[in-house]
């Protein structure tokens, strides 16, 4: 592959880029990543976690590109194009976020039932993108196929997204660098380098298996540090709830690309914070969180559950308005807030990580994840439930909290009793 120029890069040192990456990079639609930062909210709690999805999508790419080496180099690939076809769609991964990354995605589903792998398609199909492409001979349709996990090679779809991706080898030390997080240490390298393919999909070698076992952990511990931080997620609640609430005034979840491209942080927020007397509930979560005047949270808890029920918006809702109800307080200002998650990576077709391909010597073989050393003890779904109020209300909402759900509440759906 020819490489047209560098970026260097503190997370992969330089990031080599070729002609048609170049191309596509400069695109607007691409330099829009630029404004839409990849951790939403983070930075009110970790001030340096100001990263954007631009720069994951060029570490993404980058880290595609040495997987696709490495396979092409054991003859697992058969030719080279595929190598910059899997470059690009790595590139491509993340096109389609909206304002605030993965948080508008609640929106999206709330307001359109749509998401951003959905506007991802379309915005690399429907505009530029796809002409730079074409004009390069490589295949559009191929290309967002692979971005987004849908490719007739499964091997190829796992480099992009799931548990041994170029987008996780990318987004948790770039995370844990710019969060001051000592816990996203992955050794990608090796990782990469024992990459080999059976039956069509990705398998490691044994020898490999450490590393794999240490990059799970990092990324479970980045959930319960960061990702899940009960500050973070106050503004990320804030935030939710205000672009909800001003959907109809903003038209935030119209998806002609115009509208769509259009939206990124900033501007986002700066529509929020000026909304008038009829959205008055919106615009004050917005100047709120832009302030840093956040929810308090008075209630959590950490679930771990190996089944898959979770807490829908309506139990949601009717809990935070009997805890509002008994604290006799202003129903807009209690919040029940439940972050999901699954401790394993996803696989392409968005399954649960349960097993992997492992290779020992000249056997291949599959392998539960869970029969990796400490992963059984994290694999299934992790949940955390809070409380969130503002600091006005503090005391009388916690002392809901306590009476409506009781010292020994299982929190959880399956007490049958959240919602009722």
């Amino acid at each position: 592959m020819e490489f047209a120029g560098e970026i260097t890069d503190p997370v992969h040192r330089y990031i080599r880029f070729s002609q048609v990456e170049k191309e596509v990079i400069d695109s607007p639609a691409f330099q829009r990543l630029r404004r839409i930062r990849q951790l939403a909210g983070a930075h009110l709690v970790y001030p340096s976690a100001q990263h954007s999805r631009f720069e994951h999508s060029l570490g993404a790419m980058h880290v595609a590109g040495l997987a696709g080496e490495t396979l092409l180099g054991k003859g697992h690939i058969d030719y080279a194009e595929a190598v910059q076809d899997l470059r690009l769609a790595a590139l491509l991964h993340d096109i389609g976020h909206g304002p605030f990354s993965h948080l508008f995605e609640e929106v999206l589903e709330y307001g359109c039932n749509t998401t951003h792998e959905e506007m991802g398609k379309r915005i690399i199909m429907e505009g530029e993108i796809s002409e730079i492409l074409d004009r390069h001979g490589h295949s559009a349709d191929l290309v967002c196929r692979l971005s987004f996990g849908q490719s007739k090679v499964n091997f190829m779809n796992e480099i992009v997204s799931g548990g041994l991706s170029a987008d996780i080898m990318d987004y948790l030390p770039r995370d844990g660098l710019f969060t001051g997080a000592e816990y996203a240490k992955v050794d990608y390298h090796r990782l990469l380098s024992s990459l080999e393919v059976s039956k069509c999909r990705l398998a490691i070698n044994r020898s490999a298996l450490n590393s794999l076992e240490s990059m799970l952990i990092s990324r479970y511990e980045m959930f319960k540090a960061v990702y899940f931080h009960k500050t973070v997620r106050a503004a990320e609640v804030m935030l939710i709830r205000a672009m909800i609430g001003a959907d109809e005034a903003l038209a935030l979840t119209d998806t002609s690309l115009k509208n769509y491209l259009a939206l990124t942080d900033e501007a986002t927020l700066e529509r929020l914070c000026a909304l008038g007397d009829k959205h008055a509930f919106a615009g004050k979560m917005a100047r709120d969180y832009r302030d840093r005047r956040l929810l308090k949270s008075v209630y959590e808890k950490f679930l771990h559950k190996r089944d898959r029920q979770k807490m829908d918006r309506k139990r949601l809702h009717a809990l935070a308005l009997r805890i509002a109800d008994a604290a006799g307080v202003d129903r807009n200002y209690v919040f029940v807030d439940a972050s999901r998650a699954p401790s394993m990576p996803l696989t392409p077709s968005k399954e649960e990580m349960y097993s992997l391909l492992v290779v020992d010597k000249n056997r291949i073989y599959e392998m539960p994840v869970s029969e990796i050393p400490l992963v059984k003890s994290i694999s299934g779904f992790f949940d955390m439930l809070r409380v969130y109020t503002t600091a006005e209300v503090r005391a009388k909402v916690e002392r809901s909290v306590k009476k409506v759900l009781g010292e020994q509440e299982t929190l959880y759906m399956g007490a049958g009793k959240l919602g009722q």
